[in-house]
């Protein structure tokens, strides 16, 4: 991949997950604004002009298989933007989730962010970021979702420290959580009978398209004022 330069500047994007959805869309809108996009995901980001580094970050070791083409073009960013977007929803409940169960999503959703975070802010410089792709369950509960539940709920306390430990480094961190949006995952565990009636849980009675939500993210990663916050990106979802 040739690095791109923006006048003198070297951006840099480094997303998790970004083959579909929400990440396919996020990877799409850096790469219109010529940030040199990096893909963390096992299944090849289908846009011309993305690095694709395939690892699985289920596995405690996945770092090494990426670190030797990362360092290169970390070590030239002028900025990097880190986005957290892969994730893994298991539909268990709080009172029979077996332990290894359990690991084996906390691994993708909050070890795999830990371990990247190690790795890439040595690199980082004043103006860089650090953002996650939370839920309306990283702040609340429904049953069936224990695993996802936890872990999105950690992910918020992940973000809150590092805002407090990167204090004073030009470095900005934020959660962004979407409401229902139009992504394979949600087709996956939403019945085709039941969207619309999921549509309906926003004011806007409609799903969010993943471009909305790629939006938000780009203009987050340029907004440091929104350090440590939770942002949530919903259309208005009504409560019941």
């Amino acid at each position: 991949m040739g690095i791109i330069k923006v006048g003198s500047l070297t951006r840099v994007l480094l997303i998790t997950g970004g083959s579909a959805g929400i990440g396919l869309s996020t990877a799409s809108r850096f790469l219109k604004d010529d940030y040199n996009v990096v893909c963390l995901s096992r299944r090849p980001c289908p846009l011309e002009g993305v690095e694709h580094l395939r690892c699985d970050l289920a596995q405690p070791d996945f770092l090494e298989t990426v670190r030797p083409a990362l360092e290169p073009l970390l070590s030239q960013a002028d900025s990097i933007s880190v986005i957290h977007n892969a994730s893994r929803l298991s539909n268990d409940i709080a009172t029979d989730t077996p332990s290894d169960e359990f690991r084996d999503v906390l691994e993708i959703n909050i070890v795999a962010p830990n371990t990247l975070n190690r790795f890439v802010i040595p690199f980082m410089k004043q103006g860089s970021s650090v953002l996650f792709v939370g839920s309306p369950l990283s702040e609340k509960a429904v049953p069936g979702s224990y695993s996802y539940v936890t872990t999105k709920h950690g992910m918020i306390g992940m973000m809150r420290s590092l805002c407090q430990d990167l204090a004073g480094t030009g470095i900005h961190t934020a959660c962004v959580c979407p409401g229902f949006t139009d992504t394979e995952m949600l087709r996956e565990h939403v019945p085709s009978d039941a969207i619309e009636a999921v549509s309906n849980m926003s004011a806007f009675g409609r799903l969010i398209e993943p471009t909305e939500i790629a939006e938000t993210l780009f203009w987050a990663t340029s907004n440091p004022v929104i350090n440590g916050s939770v942002l949530h990106a919903n259309l208005g979802q009504i409560e019941t």
